[in-house]
């Protein structure tokens, strides 16, 4: 489903010739409610069972996919408006499930063979996932050069809906060896929600949080312009963008590695130093030349840069966390900041595109760039600048925590699309008693509280070109 489906929102928006205006809030309004409902979920977690609730949500997605091939197919006036509708009930149901499926699988799968299992899990699934992207985009360019381009959208949506209900079905037929929700456990929405703001308390973690919420808003405003530019102003054609977008995606998968023995050594302070020199950059690298191979090797360089980051954020979020404080607490807060500057900045990204062809009509001097999208591409170099240059005298390094090495990290690429680029989606425990080495299984808590005996860390990073 996330190989035929939202890989091609963004395209599907294009050929329903949505706006530059629409193009934003397509990002925007999604990203939103995708992290209320993940909130949402942790809490409910509390009172209802998770099986019931994943099973259900994955069989109303599966229902959403096919209202989307069912647009593709009718093509109304205001496909647009349907079609940011449903991509909000998309991403909510995926958000909506993330929180259980975790806490499931982490009961699920016994503790000691969990670095294999997610392991060889996660090789089967990008491989699978790849090749189905692909196999998208040969269907999308086929169907357009017939001048069919709706039909190949309808029978792309339609692929991802028949695979979502297989998953529904499947999920349904798992056993959940911890059915029912601890009582004991429970965290009243209140109580939450004062634990959120009471993390922000914290100097250090406030300027991390606001960093990297920050960088997530400005890159959020050229993100959703990048498919753009390539469809319509490099008139790319469907396999071409899909093998632009797989070549960050698979850089990012395989220097994952190279980065997490780099971070064991040197610390996260230096790569997200590194980082934040390097991030301002990339979409500056996408005015030098529109040459598809060229821009390959963009994207190769985009996917190293942001593989570093994402491993060296959630790393210095899990050191810089007090001792013995609630983890799931602090994720959720940088969580929840970064998905409301994201919606911030894909708005602003939005208007910003929309005014650029009219600043280029009114400004001569500026007829000879190579499209007006380069200005959007420009204004977002220049705030990446404006937050990596604040946070640069402000990342302190911490004090380090014991935790894993990176090879002893359980990780997984839960979905990535051809936007957002990799959703890494990973476990990490650290065993603090050695009476405890031996035990089968860890059963995650079902509100993913860090008790005294392990540290969890969980995230879900999505960054961009």
């Amino acid at each position: 489903m996330t190989a035929t489906g939202d890989n091609f929102f963004n395209a599907f928006a294009i050929h329903l010739q949505a706006t530059a205006v629409q193009m934003g809030w397509l990002m925007a309004i999604p990203q939103l409610f995708g992290a209320l409902l993940q909130l949402l979920s942790a809490w409910l977690g509390n009172y209802l069972p998770r099986k019931p609730m994943v099973v259900v949500t994955a069989m109303v997605q599966a229902a959403v996919v096919v209202l989307l091939a069912a647009l593709a197919a009718s093509r109304p006036d205001n496909a647009v408006r349907w079609l940011i509708m449903l991509a909000v009930l998309y991403f909510s149901c995926i958000n909506f499930i993330q929180p259980q499926w975790r806490a499931w699988m982490g009961s699920i799968v016994p503790q000691r063979r969990r670095g294999a299992f997610f392991a060889a899990r996660t090789r089967l699934t990008m491989v699978a996932s790849l090749l189905v992207f692909v196999g998208g985009g040969i269907l999308l360019t086929l169907s357009a050069r017939a001048d069919m381009a709706w039909l190949g959208f309808t029978l792309l949506f339609g692929i991802a809906a028949i695979g979502r209900a297989m998953s529904a079905r499947l999920l349904a037929l798992m056993h959940d060896p911890d059915p029912r929700p601890h009582p004991e456990r429970r965290k009243g929405f209140r109580q939450s929600m004062q634990q959120l703001y009471q993390s922000l308390h914290d100097k250090t973690f406030r300027d991390y949080s606001f960093f990297v919420a920050g960088m997530q808003g400005v890159v959020a405003i050229s993100a959703p312009f990048f498919a753009l530019y390539m469809l319509r102003d490099l008139e790319f054609t469907y396999l071409e963008y899909s093998l632009n977008a797989i070549a960050s995606i698979i850089t990012q998968f395989l220097t994952l590695s190279f980065w997490g023995r780099f971070t064991d050594r040197f610390g996260n302070r230096l790569v997200m130093r590194f980082c934040c020199l390097t991030i301002p950059v990339i979409p500056l690298l996408w005015l030098a030349s529109p040459d598809f191979y060229y821009l390959l090797v963009v994207q190769m360089v985009s996917g190293l840069v942001w593989s570093g980051f994402t491993l060296s954020t959630a790393n210095y979020l899990y050191d810089i966390r007090p001792t013995k404080s609630d983890f799931a607490v602090y994720a959720a807060t940088q969580s929840a900041l970064g998905a409301s500057m994201v919606f911030v900045g894909a708005l602003a990204g939005g208007y910003i595109a929309a005014g650029s062809t009219q600043l280029v009509i009114a400004w001569q001097w500026l007829s000879g760039i190579g499209s007006p999208l380069f200005i959007v591409f420009c204004v977002s170099s220049g705030l990446r600048a404006v937050i990596a240059i604040w946070f640069w005298a402000r990342a302190v390094e911490p004090r380090l925590r014991r935790r894993p090495r990176f090879l002893q990290v359980i990780y997984r690429v839960s979905r990535f699309n051809a936007i957002s680029g990799i959703s890494l989606d990973w476990l990490s425990v650290t065993r603090r008693n050695p009476a405890d080495a031996d035990s089968d299984s860890l059963p995650s808590p079902p509100n993913n509280s860090v008790t005294d005996n392990e540290d969890t860390h969980e995230t879900d990073s999505e960054h961009r070109p």
